[in-house]
C-alpha cells in the first residue's frame, strides 16, 4: 500500500513565523505555490500558510498585508502525516479536517507536503474528487 511519503511533494517551502504576509504572498508567487509551512526559530513545524488566508484573512478584511505576521494566522496546532501513513489515512484526515493541504513529518523533521493536487497525480481524479466533495461539504 502506498505511504504519505510515496505521493508527498519534496522540498516544502517555509516562512519564519516571523515574516510578514506580504513577503509570504512574494515567496509564493515566485515558487509558483498556494502555501508555504510556517516554521519556528528552531525549523520546527508551526503551522500553513496559504493564500486564500492571505486573502480572506487580511487582505479582504482591509488589513495590510505588510503589517500582519504568518503567526498572526495560525489556528491551533497543525494537522500533519507521518511518512509513513498510508495514503488512505493521509486522505482520511484531509476530509475529515476539511484541508487542501498536509504538511508530513518523519519524526520531527517536515519532509513534505501533500496536496489535492498530489493525491490527483498519484492516486487519480476519482480520488481527488472524493477528497474534494468531502473538503467542501457542508
Amino acid at each position: 500500500m502506498a505511504t504519505a511519503r510515496d505521493i508527498m511533494h519534496k522540498g516544502v517551502e517555509s516562512i519564519s513565523e516571523h515574516e510578514t504576509l506580504d513577503v509570504a504572498a512574494k515567496r509564493m508567487r515566485d515558487a509558483g505555490i498556494g502555501a508555504l509551512a510556517i516554521t519556528d526559530s528552531d525549523g520546527g513545524l508551526r503551522g500553513v500558510l496559504t493564500d486564500r488566508d492571505i486573502v480572506l484573512r487580511c487582505v479582504a478584511i482591509g488589513h495590510d498585508p505588510s503589517a500582519i505576521r504568518a503567526a498572526e494566522l495560525m489556528n491551533g496546532k497543525p494537522v500533519t502525516a507521518m511518512a509513513g501513513d498510508t495514503t488512505d489515512s493521509v486522505v482520511a484526515a484531509m476530509a475529515a479536517k476539511r484541508i487542501r493541504r498536509i504538511p508530513v513529518l518523519d519524526g520531527d523533521s517536515l519532509v513534505g507536503m501533500i496536496s489535492e493536487a498530489d493525491i490527483a497525480r498519484k492516486l487519480g481524479a476519482a480520488e481527488a474528487g472524493r477528497l474534494a466533495a468531502a473538503i467542501r461539504a457542508d
